[in-house]
C-alpha cells in the first residue's frame, strides 16, 4: 500500500474491547431519575446535548441528533387522554408523492416541506398555515429545513441553497452550488452563522458549509479525495471520479470539540454499487465517518465501517452524540451505523474504539477485489445477519430472517459475482435513514430497523440488490446501551421501519414513533411497551417532535408516506398534526395498510380467465396487451403473468414451453404447498382449496417470482 498506513486508514478498527461497565453520565448534569440541572434553551444550541423545550429547533433535536426533549406534560398517567389538537393538509389533500421532511418548531411556529419540496410555517397552536414557500424549479424530497439568523434555509431544484425570512417567507438569498453532487434532499444543518450542507446519489459528492448570511461558499470536502490528498491512493486510477461516497444524512455537530461529523455513503463505481471490479482499494471515504474542523473542513479522523462495499451497506443514519461512562471513565462517543445491524460506538475526539473493534476475516472473490477484513463490534450485531433454511411448511410466518428458497445465501460480506448471493441485512439496511434517539433518563440510544434481505449481484445480471418478491418485511425497535453496546430489549413490530421511521424520547419516559401503516405510537422507553397510537391517515416517514406554543405543550409530526420499502402500497398523504392532552380532533380513516410481503413485479393482476388458468414459466407477459414473451427470461417478471387472481377451488396449470432452452420450475414458499421442476414441454398442475396469497420462485433461477391470489 503505498503512502498511507493501513493501520491509519482502518482506524480503531483494531481496539481491545474493555470491561467493567458502569452506568452511563448524563452529559446536560443530570441525575438518575432527576430533570437536568442545565436549563439552556433550546434554540441556543450552544452545545451537542441542549435537549429540545418550547422549541425543536432542528433536524434531530440537537447539534448531537438525540431526538429527546426535556418536555414531560405529556406521560403515562395522561397519555391515553392524547388526542388530535389540528391537522392541516398542507398541500390541500395531496396523496402522492414521497414526504421525507421532519418538523421543527421555533417560536411556537412548525416548519415543514411538502413531498413537492414546498415550505410551510404552521401555527403551532392553531394549524394554521401562515406562509407558503412554492419551489420555483419543480418538485424535490427534501428532509428537513433549518431555522437561525431569522432565516428558514431549504434547497430547490439544479443544486439550490434557499433562505426564507422566517417570518414571512419570501426570498433573501438564493444560491447555486454546482459540482459538488446533488444539493438536493440532505436536511440542512445551521450552526453559528454556518450551514453544513450534504449531497445525495450522485457519482461523487462532497459536504459544504455555507454562510447563513449570505450563502457564500466557505468550505467542502468531498467524500472521494482528489489525487495526493489523504486517502486518494485508496481508489484504483481514477475511480474516485464516479466513486460516489456522497454524504446524504445530515452531520452532528461538536461546538465544545470544534467538529462536524459527516457520514458518506456506499462506493459506487462505472459498473454500479454491486461491482468492485474497477476500482481496487479501501475506498475511502465511502462508508466512513469522518470528523472535521468545523471552521476549516480540515480533516481530523475517520472511520470505515465496510471496507471496499460491494453491498450497498454503507451506515449513513445521522450520527448521535453522547457522553457515557466506559470502565469508569468518562468519554465523548458518536454512535455510528447501522446498515449492517451493528453499532459501531467511537471516541470523538480521535475515533478510536473503546469497546473494541475487530478486523475479522470474511470469504474473499479476488474478482471482486473484496477487502480480506471487515470491522466487527467486539459485542457484536444487534440483529440477525444471516439468513436461515428452514423446510417449507414449517416456518412461522413473518419469521425476519428466513431465506427465500433457491438462492444461494450466506452471512453478511458474502461476496457475489454473476450469481446472486442472498443475505441480510439488505441493501435497505437494518436501520437506514429513520432517527435514532438518546434518551437522557435511560442514557439509551434507540432505533427502528427492518428485516429485508438483498440478493446481491453485478450489474450484468440485471437484478442489482434485489430484494426477493414474497419475502417478508417485518423489523422491530431495539434498545442499546452505548457504555457497553449491549441490547437492553427489543420490541417485534409488523413493518419494517428503517425508512424515515424516527423516534423522539421524552424527559417523561415515553417514546414516540410512526408506522408505515399511519398509526402513530406511544410506547415506554423501559421495555417496548405500547401506551397509545393514533391513526394519521398516511405513511410517516419522518420523527415525531415536541414544543410549546402558547403555554401548551403539543406533540407533532408529519404523515405523508414514501415509496421505501413498500412500493406504492403504501400510504400517502399531506397531514401534519398536533397533538395535546385532552385533544378533541378524531383519528383520520384508516386507510389501506400496506403489504408486508415483497410484491412481484410483472404490470399487475391478471384474471385466471384470461389465461385459462395457465402460469407460462421462464416468460415474461403484458398485461396490456395480454402476449406472452417468446424469449426466455431470467428477470424478476419472468413468469407470465406474475399475478394471477383465480376462485377458490381452481386447478392452475404450470408449463415449461418447449422452445425453452433450460429446465424450469416453481417453488410455492412458505407455505410448501408444491416444489416442482418441468423440463422444457413439460407442465403440472395444482388446485388451490383455500383464500389467501401463495407465492413461489423459479427453481431454475430464483428471481423469476410469482404469486397465486385465490378469493
Amino acid at each position: 500500500m503505498s503512502q498511507i498506513d493501513r493501520r491509519s486508514l482502518i482506524r480503531g478498527a483494531s481496539a481491545v474491547a474493555v470491561g467493567a461497565i458502569v452506568a452511563p453520565t448524563i452529559a446536560t448534569g443530570a441525575t438518575a431519575g432527576g430533570k437536568p440541572k442545565r436549563r439552556e434553551p433550546a434554540a441556543a444550541l450552544a452545545r451537542f446535548d441542549t435537549p429540545g423545550d418550547a422549541d425543536f429547533p432542528k433536524v434531530g433535536g440537537n447539534l448531537g441528533n438525540q431526538n429527546f426533549t426535556r418536555l414531560d406534560g405529556i406521560h403515562r398517567g395522561n397519555a391515553k387522554r392524547l388526542g388530535g389538537a389540528w391537522f392541516n393538509r398542507i398541500e390541500d389533500g395531496l396523496a402522492s408523492g414521497n414526504s421525507q421532511s421532519t418538523a421543527v418548531a421555533v417560536g411556537g411556529v412548525l416548519f415543514i416541506e411538502s413531498a413537492l419540496g414546498n415550505v410551510f410555517a404552521v401555527d403551532g397552536a392553531t394549524g394554521a398555515t401562515k406562509w407558503k414557500y412554492t419551489q420555483t424549479g419543480g418538485t424535490l424530497v427534501r428532509r428537513g429545513v433549518a431555522v437561525g439568523e431569522g432565516l428558514v434555509f431549504t434547497q430547490g431544484r439544479t443544486n439550490r441553497v434557499i433562505a426564507l425570512d422566517q417570518r414571512t417567507g419570501e426570498v433573501v438569498w438564493d444560491r447555486q452550488f454546482s459540482g459538488y453532487g446533488n444539493v438536493e434532499k440532505v436536511a440542512v444543518t445551521y450552526h453559528d452563522g454556518v450551514l453544513h450542507i450534504g449531497t445525495n446519489d450522485g457519482t461523487r459528492g462532497a459536504a459544504l458549509a455555507v454562510r447563513a448570511s449570505d450563502g457564500e461558499k466557505l468550505w467542502h470536502f468531498w467524500g472521494t479525495p482528489e489525487p495526493g490528498e489523504f486517502g486518494s491512493d485508496t481508489w484504483e486510477g481514477d475511480s474516485y471520479l464516479v466513486g460516489g461516497a456522497t454524504p446524504w444524512m445530515h452531520p452532528a455537530v461538536d461546538p465544545e470539540l470544534g467538529l462536524v461529523y459527516w457520514t458518506f455513503g456506499n462506493a459506487r463505481g462505472r459498473n454500479g454499487a454491486q461491482d468492485g471490479s474497477d476500482r481496487g482499494g479501501l475506498n475511502l471515504f465511502a462508508n466512513s465517518i469522518v470528523a472535521l474542523d468545523i471552521k476549516t473542513g480540515q480533516y481530523r479522523w475517520h472511520f470505515q465501517s465496510v471496507h471496499h462495499d460491494i453491498w450497498d451497506m454503507d451506515n449513513v443514519m445521522a450520527p448521535v452524540l453522547v457522553d457515557a461512562k466506559i470502565k469508569g471513565r468518562k468519554r465523548k462517543l458518536v454512535i455510528y451505523g447501522s446498515k449492517t445491524g451493528m453499532y459501531y460506538i467511537l471516541d470523538r475526539t480521535d475515533g478510536s474504539a473503546p469497546l473494541g473493534i475487530i478486523e475479522t476475516p470474511v470469504p474473499q472473490e479476488p474478482r471482486q477485489k473484496t477487502w480480506p477484513t471487515q470491522p466487527i463490534p467486539a459485542q457484536g450485531p444487534w440483529m440477525a445477519t444471516e439468513l436461515v433454511d428452514q423446510p417449507l411448511g414449517t416456518a412461522i410466518p413473518g419469521e425476519p430472517n428466513r431465506a427465500v428458497p433457491n438462492y444461494t445465501h450466506g452471512p453478511l460480506y458474502t461476496p457475489h459475482w454473476d450469481e446472486p448471493i442472498l443475505s441480510i441485512p439488505g441493501t435497505g439496511g437494518a436501520a437506514d435513514w429513520n432517527h435514532q434517539s438518546f434518551s437522557h433518563r435511560t442514557g439509551l440510544v434507540y432505533t427502528a430497523y427492518g428485516y429485508v434481505s438483498s440478493a446481491h449481484a453485478r450489474v450484468g445480471t440485471g437484478s442489482v440488490g434485489l430484494r426477493p418478491p414474497g419475502q417478508y418485511m417485518t423489523g422491530g425497535i431495539v434498545a442499546v446501551d452505548p457504555s457497553s453496546n449491549k441490547v437492553r430489549w427489543r420490541r417485534r413490530m409488523p413493518y419494517a421501519m428503517a425508512h424515515g421511521n424516527g423516534i423522539l424520547t421524552t424527559e417523561s419516559d415515553l417514546m414516540f414513533i410512526g408506522q408505515p401503516d399511519g398509526f402513530l405510537l406511544c410506547l415506554d422507553v423501559h421495555n417496548g411497551r405500547e401506551v397509545w397510537r393514533f391513526q394519521t391517515g398516511a405513511a410517516i416517514s419522518s420523527s415525531p417532535i415536541m414544543y410549546e406554543a402558547n403555554g401548551e405543550q403539543y406533540l407533532a409530526v408529519f404523515a405523508g408516506g414514501t415509496s421505501l420499502p413498500f412500493g406504492n402500497s403504501a400510504p400517502r398523504g399531506d397531514f401534519l398534526w398536533a397533538f395535546k392532552i385532552g385533544g378533541k380532533v378524531p383519528p383520520a380513516p384508516a386507510p389501506q395498510p400496506p403489504d408486508v410481503r415483497r410484491a412481484v413485479s410483472g404490470g399487475g393482476p391478471v384474471e385466471g380467465s384470461v389465461v385459462n388458468n395457465t402460469v407460462v414459466l421462464g416468460r415474461t407477459y403484458n398485461v396490456a396487451t395480454g402476449q406472452v414473451g417468446t424469449v426466455e427470461s431470467t428477470s424478476d417478471a419472468a413468469v407470465a403473468p406474475t399475478h394471477l387472481r383465480v376462485p377458490v377451488g381452481t386447478t392452475v396449470t404450470f408449463v415449461n414451453p418447449a422452445d425453452n432452452q433450460n429446465p424450469r420450475g416453481a417453488t410455492q414458499f412458505f407455505e410448501g404447498l408444491f416444489n416442482r421442476t418441468l423440463q422444457p414441454g413439460e407442465s403440472f398442475r395444482y388446485t388451490f382449496r383455500k383464500k389467501g396469497e401463495y407465492f413461489f420462485n423459479d427453481t431454475f433461477d430464483p428471481r423469476p417470482t410469482g404469486k397465486i391470489e385465490v378469493y
